[in-house]
């Protein structure tokens, strides 16, 4: 069974939620954003937050499902006839930071106080102009790079759903695109990353000078972390793109 990016999708409420994390002033931050928000910007200046004191990364935390609960009662209660648009969340110290985008500032906070009048939350919202959308870009929307590791981070949910042991050592092949055979040429010639060897020329309709790598390594989260920013390092300086990984699950090695 080869398991690839472009065969998998997490699908919830019939829309499609990417997760990733990244660092600021040395604290993790875990963000959820919604990749198509920006199809809205153009009728949306209005930014909304909503801050409940919730650590929803705890999932054994007493009351979670009752806050995935209200998490979702509010998105759906502030998104109807289009007054907002969900784009987004942060969970920093223990606060859970939902975003909006809305048509106008009016009756918001009405609508957040229907919702948790009757839970005992803490909570903040706030509301400020931002036509141009410049918090979505510099808080909610990946970078190159930590869209990789939503990529990579998608495999791996689906080879836990085979129940795959990720520990367990095997080929992985990396993919790279590049806009120009030269660009491409120059990648290979030059690729001196550990353990790395050059397996095949490949094209789509999505890229037409592309290669695939392949290595011997487990598929554990930090160890394809480790390995996808190596290699994105080396690809950037031949401007090209990483565009994921595939491997077979650990029972279909031959011994």
């Amino acid at each position: 069974m080869l398991i690839r990016y472009n065969v998998v999708k997490i699908e919830y409420r019939e829309i499609m939620r990417d997760f990733f994390t990244r660092t600021e002033d040395n604290d993790t931050v875990y963000i959820e954003t919604e990749l198509t928000a920006f199809g809205y910007s153009s009728n949306n200046p209005w930014l909304f937050s909503v801050f409940i004191k919730f650590d929803s990364l705890n999932d054994a935390a007493n009351g979670f499902e009752e806050f995935l609960e209200t998490k979702e009662s509010l998105i759906i209660a502030l998104e109807h006839e289009d007054k907002a648009k969900y784009v987004g969340s942060r969970n920093v110290d223990g606060w859970s930071e939902f975003y909006f985008y809305a048509k106008d500032s009016k009756e918001l906070d009405t609508v957040v106080q229907h919702i948790l009048k009757e839970s005992n939350y803490v909570y903040e919202s706030s509301v400020v102009r931002d036509t141009k959308w410049d918090f979505h870009h510099k808080n909610l929307s990946p970078t190159e790079l930590e869209q990789c590791h939503i990529q990579s981070e998608k495999i791996i949910f689906m080879l836990e759903e085979e129940n795959d042991d990720l520990t367990v050592v095997r080929p992985v092949e990396h993919y790279i695109s590049f806009e120009l055979p030269t660009q491409k040429n120059r990648f290979i010639n030059t690729l001196a990353l550990e353990g790395y060897t050059f397996k095949d020329d490949i094209s789509s309709d999505e890229f037409e000078h592309g290669i695939a790598l392949v290595k011997e390594h487990d598929i554990q989260r930090a160890t394809l972390t480790d390995e996808i920013e190596k290699l994105f390092v080396e690809i950037k300086k031949c401007q090209g793109y990483y565009e994921g990984w595939s491997t077979i699950l650990a029972e279909e090695i031959q011994v």
